[in-house]
């Protein structure tokens, strides 16, 4: 049996995530949420307060992205089509829809396990909806892709299973904080259409994975994260890596699902190609490697989502890369998992805003 570090520090009792000065009490991570964020702890501007929700639902070729955010001086509502069924010209689409200082008014819930997120104007209606070992997100995007709609109702199955929950401080700002679930495994069923095509997910194989964070972020940053879920032995088998991002003394993001259980591990590295001028070549092969050899991968880029804005004091260059990995994942009690040609993605981030 392996036996987790003070590097991978858990928390497991129920608390308020701030103190009264507005500081993280407890950095660490854990397998569910017990510590309770309140927004009115927070004691730095509204306009520096980010709430989010993101689901990504992958199915056999395809997968669909949903994002209601709240960012404080703005909010950001999209939706992603990404379509793999071709192998030789894989394409995406995403359409968003912007508002100006939302300051807190989207009511965006305080909780991962309660209460629903939702967004509604003339173009966009978007709903997440929790129910007891349920989500359901259903949507309805007029024009999203050359005048046609995109419409889904999908149903994201999640029982009693480990999911990874992280606190995590800057060394230079105390009143900065990133809180953040995610959860994986989740077995999805429904369907989207969009001009006429089908995309139907079949709960046997495919899944979906929330992304859940509230937080006050310093200015620049830069992160790396990627995450994939499928069917090893059997059994559902999933994975989130992330670093870059805070202070990850206390912790690191990085873990491994496997039968509902979570199994921690220490640091990750995504090894990106780089091209003669030494610039990163996302669509060449990576390889991701842990500091413990824990989780050993190769990566083959099958289609680059990037974004790319610099508007004055907002820059934001993204480089969402779906693709299929092949490696080994070893649980805390040393079983080898091999797993070959999984569906998923890996990003590098670099924000100012």
């Amino acid at each position: 049996m392996r036996v987790m570090t003070e590097r991978n520090h858990e928390v497991k009792n129920i608390h308020p995530l701030l103190d009264e000065k507005g500081k993280l009490t407890e950095p660490g991570w854990s397998r569910q949420e017990y510590q309770v964020y309140d927004r009115k702890m927070i004691k730095a501007p509204k306009i520096k307060i980010k709430e989010w929700d993101y689901y990504l639902v992958m199915g056999d070729d395809f997968g669909l992205a949903f994002t209601v955010s709240d960012d404080g001086y703005i909010g950001l509502q999209s939706v992603s089509v990404l379509d793999f069924s071709n192998p030789s010209n894989p394409w995406e689409h995403t359409n968003t829809v912007l508002s100006p200082f939302p300051l807190g008014k989207m009511k965006m819930p305080s909780s991962s396990d309660s209460g629903n997120t939702s967004f509604s104007n003339s173009q966009l209606k978007i709903n997440f909806y929790k129910t007891e070992q349920q989500r359901r997100i259903i949507c309805s995007f007029k024009n999203f892709l050359d005048g046609k709609t995109f419409a889904c109702d999908i149903k994201l199955s999640q029982p009693d299973m480990d999911s990874m929950v992280i606190a995590t401080p800057w060394p230079d700002d105390e009143k900065a904080f990133y809180y953040n679930r995610k959860i994986n495994c989740m077995r999805a069923s429904g369907k989207a259409v969009l001009n006429g095509k089908e995309y139907i997910l079949n709960p046997e194989r495919n899944f979906g994975t929330l992304d859940w964070g509230r937080g006050v972020w310093t200015y620049d940053n830069t992160w790396y994260w990627s995450s994939g879920n499928g069917i090893v032995n059997g059994k559902p088998f999933g994975f989130n890596l992330g670093y870059g991002f805070g202070d990850t003394s206390a912790a690191s993001e990085n873990i491994i699902f496997y039968d509902g259980k979570g199994h921690k591990f220490d640091d990750i590295i995504f090894n990106i190609p780089v091209n003669d001028k030494g610039e990163k070549d996302y669509m060449k092969p990576w390889t991701v490697t842990s500091s413990d050899g824990r989780f050993e991968a190769g990566f083959i880029p099958v289609l680059d989502r990037a974004a790319k804005i610099d508007v004055k004091f907002i820059i934001t260059d993204q480089h969402q890369v779906f693709g299929k990995m092949t490696g080994k994942a070893v649980l805390d009690d040393g079983t080898v998992l091999n797993f070959k040609d999984l569906l998923c993605f890996a990003e590098d981030v670099h924000n100012k805003y």
